[in-house]
């Protein structure tokens, strides 16, 4: 069932409400907390649709807030608020409300949002897109217990992780850091079957992924050990290792979808790490609506610091002395670094792809 209001109020949106649920024999409100999607229109259907997936395993009032763009001073002069309310099939299994606000009340979208929050239920808001700096302070995230994230949406996702751990508020999270569940529960499987110590980490993922990040973080915060970072072509992260006195335990994932646990002494075990879709993480951060401390505590350990730690198992580089051997293609000779610099600097290269 649809219901469109035009030039609307939310004392006519909640009546709408009512009289629909009436309509369709369901009056009780059976709505374990409020979802508000802050986003566009272009990016609305995909999170509504996750949204309303989600909502099977978590009945919930959706409120869809859209700021519409006014392009010219007499539209931006212009309040106006239109909403589509929509329940029964047409919202799974929960209630839906899109609202589309014009003029200047995209300013005060809290003013049209509170009215329509369910009364001592939870709140949980989402930015799909175009997420403020500081959620909490967000005077839509202000309403909300839970305030989610996702920086893998922004234009420069690994600047956006600095930002979010300089502004972090118990309640904030992301849907990068989601992402990396299964990934961490595996690792912490693996490390569970093998009395041993940890004292590297390599984790390799596409670039610009923050995911990837968070996971190196999550690594050096929790065992405290360096993690260097690696680039691949993708997709997602590929592969996690870890060096330990017992051996290196590795979790390779080439495709997205399957991938191959492999443990020193043991054979290699071949592990369901599929790359789940938005309804699927926005379903588990409904699980839980109170503080996660683990995400705080890798956020805030900082890139920075990940880059020092990291750069102590960097190879030094080898500077070339007097009377040392170079070998070429063609077979050796004897360079003296200091009379021919600039000859033993071009030989060098081809050290390591002959070492290839």
């Amino acid at each position: 069932m649809k219901t469109d209001l035009t030039d609307t109020t939310s004392s006519k949106i909640n009546k709408a409400l009512v009289l629909g649920r009436r309509a369709i024999g369901t009056p009780a409100v059976g709505m374990v907390l409020t979802l508000v999607i802050v986003t566009d229109e272009e990016n609305a259907y995909d999170a509504l649709k996750a949204a309303n997936e989600a909502s099977r395993e978590h009945p919930s009032r959706t409120l869809v807030v859209i700021k519409r763009v006014s392009r010219t001073p007499r539209d931006r002069a212009k309040a106006r608020l239109d909403a589509e309310v929509r329940l029964g099939a047409d919202a799974s299994t929960g209630e839906t409300v899109v609202l589309r606000l014009y003029g200047e009340v995209v300013d005060h979208a809290q003013s049209v949002v509170l009215p329509l929050l369910l009364p001592d239920a939870p709140v949980v808001v989402w930015w799909p897109v175009n997420a403020p700096t500081d959620p909490a302070n967000d005077p839509l995230g202000a309403l909300a217990q839970r305030r989610v994230t996702d920086t893998y949406a922004a234009e420069q996702p690994i600047q956006e992780l600095t930002a979010r751990a300089d502004a972090y508020t118990p309640g904030d999270t992301d849907l990068s850091w989601t992402r990396i569940t299964p990934w961490r529960s595996m690792l912490a499987a693996a490390l569970d079957q093998v009395a041993c110590e940890v004292t590297s980490a390599e984790v390799e993922g596409e670039e610009f992924n923050p995911s990837v990040e968070l996971l190196a973080m999550w690594l050096a915060e929790r065992l405290t050990i360096p993690v260097r970072r690696s680039k691949s072509a993708g997709p997602g992260l590929t592969s996690v290792r870890m060096e330990t006195n017992a051996g290196p335990i590795v979790l390779d994932r080439p495709d997205g979808s399957l991938a191959t646990l492999s443990i020193m002494g043991q054979p290699d075990r071949a592990v369901a790490l599929k790359r789940r879709d938005t309804a699927e993480l926005i379903a588990e951060e409904l699980r839980r609506l109170d503080p996660d401390d683990t995400y705080a505590s890798a956020l805030r350990f900082g890139l920075e610091r990940l880059d020092e730690e990291a750069a102590t198992t960097a190879p030094a580089p080898v500077e070339p002395e007097a009377g040392d051997v170079v070998v070429v293609e063609g077979g050796t000779e004897g360079v003296e670094a200091e009379e021919t610099p600039k000859r033993a600097a071009k030989k060098a290269p081809a050290k390591k792809a002959a070492a290839k």
